[in-house]
């Protein structure tokens, strides 16, 4: 795996009140799949660990088998007025994992090593 860009504390501290985030991964055919997924921060390895019923079975954790490319949107609406988001994107490349070593989520999980972590409003 590519080296990992850490979270700072003020993502990290973001990430902690949220569960719900949407994944991006390549459909064979080259095609964005985009899924809502439960995620943990996993601290100790500097990952995100997704988990969810039935993962491996489900299309996002055979795209991440063919192909590692993912991205991982978490947002909320702060305020509607004023209007005011909080966001944090997680690009990476990421690990279908059926067997994972150190999870934050029990079972199979799809791990990502974010190479590439944008966020706003926090």
């Amino acid at each position: 795996m590519p080296d990992t860009e850490p979270f700072t504390e003020s993502q990290l501290a973001y990430l902690a009140t949220q569960r719900l985030g949407r994944l991006a991964t390549i459909r064979p055919d080259g095609s964005p799949q985009n899924s809502p997924v439960g995620f943990r921060v996993n601290t100790r390895l500097g990952t995100i660990d997704i988990g969810g019923m039935n993962m491996t079975a489900s299309k996002k954790f055979r795209n991440v088998r063919l192909n590692d490319r993912v991205s991982l949107v978490i947002d909320d609406i702060a305020s509607a007025n004023p209007w005011r988001v909080r966001a944090c994107e997680i690009r990476g490349r990421a690990e279908a994992l059926e067997d994972p070593e150190f999870p934050a989520i029990g079972g199979p999980i799809i791990r990502i090593h974010p190479t590439r972590i944008v966020s706003w409003g926090l």
